[in-house]
């Protein structure tokens, strides 16, 4: 889906085109900016972009690809590109892996980049002992042998998206001599990447300071130095942008957002790959299947994505976007309240006598998320859900569903930057996964064959007959695709991208 598209529909008031306003007030134009400074919505727990919780957060992608190179690259519209491997594939009975890597990268201490440490951080996010969280796709192939730049490897479990996986999470490049001779904590106290900036100091729960790499391999940055501030409140986020201590931010409220466009910032607003979404866990009152399905039906998306987001936003009913590879628009939930009434009747359920469970949330982190949380447990109401939110961070969302403590609700935004259903609907609802905490067995059974499935057809409509499942028995309620909204300063030109990262070496001065 385009902007264009999207403005269409009637659901933007703004072109594709970057919207430049009036300049009065604000600080110096970029021309005068030395250091560029970004207002993020997230903290970096962990400088290691492989390992731990951290390694599986989509919102630190953009910090770790400031620094680190991926396998392989990905454009703004999430299409892949060469990286750090300029060539891969697998040989034509899909038994062998073949990649090349570019020459000439060298590490931010000055050593070159190899192939011995591509294998290296492949076979490192392989290992079963070695802390990634991916561990189960990366080991799918192995047996790796190097010839200068070429790389063959072994498919010892066919895996249809492992080349996807290299432009995804977990999927960078370490350098190997760097972390055996400093060892993991050496690193996280000095990290060194191959990519456009190299980290000049670093405080956590602060700022992280960037400096250009002047050897990096590709397009050299236009802002030199880039201050990263941690601002996880979204009205601090806009106050350090309003006043001129940020030049930079996203994620702000809707209303917010309309407000400073219209002054004296530029704004720029366009779909990308995160949705919102509620996970019910297999616990308490949400094994009851009318509990579920009349949680579903008493929530009318569309009309919380027309008020409280101002239409920035695209209504969903399966953990697909329409721009992700197995969207099947025939997959339908709709707003039905009498119907949740009924289910909730038929297990004893009413107004006067309410089903009660906790929904959990972040509050600032993505625009209204709080407030879009505040609504659902509103129209629950109406229905016979007595629901009590429980307001947490991101990173504690992380710590429960690793562990499957959530509570039987709580409501996360899902990333898929590479948009394929192994990614969305695969993670989240496969039992086994470190991501799901719904453990049917009729599910597993219908994921688990899909994960080698080599026949892309029979894949995709697999994953397509799982969404129907998974709505027609309601064990995720998904909400709605997000429009990320980024404030900036004149003069400044940020390119937006689909994933949600905000990728300070794509900003140059306009």
């Amino acid at each position: 889906m385009t902007v264009t598209d999207f403005s269409r529909r009637g659901l933007l008031k703004l072109s594709a085109a970057t919207i430049a306003l009036a300049t009065t007030g604000l600080p110096a134009l970029a021309a005068g900016i030395d250091d560029l400074v970004i207002a993020n919505n997230v903290n970096l727990p962990s400088w290691n972009p492989t390992l731990g919780t951290s390694a599986v957060n989509p919102t630190i992608q953009g910090i770790y690809q400031s620094v680190f190179d991926m396998f392989i690259a990905q454009d703004t519209d999430l299409s892949q590109a060469p990286g750090i491997l300029t060539d891969w594939g697998w040989n034509a009975d899909q038994t062998k892996v073949e990649m090349t890597v570019r020459e000439g990268v060298t590490w931010h201490d000055g050593s070159p980049l190899t192939a011995e440490d591509v294998v290296w951080s492949l076979e490192r996010a392989a290992d079963p002992e070695g802390g990634n969280p991916i561990q189960f796709i990366w080991s799918t192939i192995g047996n790796f042998e190097v010839s200068g730049n070429q790389i063959t490897g072994d498919v010892l479990r066919f895996e249809p998206t492992i080349f996807k996986w290299m432009s995804f999470l977990t999927g960078y490049v370490l350098p190997k001599a760097y972390i055996e001779k400093n060892g993991q904590e050496g690193f996280e106290a000095a990290p060194i990447g191959s990519g456009p900036y190299m980290v000049e100091k670093y405080e956590r729960n602060a700022f992280i300071r960037l400096k250009a790499y002047d050897g990096y391999w590709g397009q050299a940055p236009e802002f030199k130095t880039v201050t990263i501030k941690f601002v996880t409140d979204a009205t601090a986020r806009v106050a350090e942008v309003e006043s001129g201590n940020a030049h930079v931010t996203l994620e702000m409220p809707s209303e917010e957002f309309d407000r400073l466009r219209a002054g004296s910032l530029v704004g720029v607003a366009q779909p990308i790959s995160d949705i919102g979404m509620i996970f019910f866990n297999d616990i308490d009152v949400m094994k009851d299947p009318n509990v579920r399905r009349a949680a579903v039906k008493a929530v009318n998306k569309q009309a919380i994505v027309d008020r409280l987001l101002s239409g920035y936003g695209v209504a969903i009913d399966t953990l697909q976007t329409p721009d992700y590879t197995a969207f099947d628009a025939s997959v339908t939930t709709p707003y039905d309240p009498e119907g949740a009434k009924e289910l909730l009747a038929a297990s004893g359920y009413s107004t006067d006598n309410p089903v009660r469970f906790t929904i959990q949330t972040t509050r600032g982190f993505k625009p209204k998320d709080y407030e879009v949380i505040q609504a659902i447990v509103g129209l629950w109401r109406k229905v016979g859900i007595e629901a009590e939110i429980e307001v947490y961070e991101i990173a504690k969302h992380y710590e429960l569903r690793a562990t499957d403590t959530l509570a039987p609700a709580a409501f996360y935004n899902w990333g898929n930057s590479i948009g394929d259903p192994t990614t969305s609907t695969g993670f989240a609802m496969f039992g086994p996964s470190p991501h799901s905490v719904w453990d049917g067995e009729d599910l597993v059974g219908m994921i688990a064959p899909l994960w080698g499935e080599a026949d892309e057809a029979k894949r995709i409509e697999g994953w397509k007959a799982v969404d129907r499942k998974i709505a027609d028995d309601a064990l995720v309620l998904p909400l709605f695709q997000y429009v990320q909204p980024i404030l900036h300063a004149p003069g400044i030109k940020v390119v937006p991208h689909a994933s949600g990262a905000l990728l300070p070496h794509l900003m140059t001065r306009s």
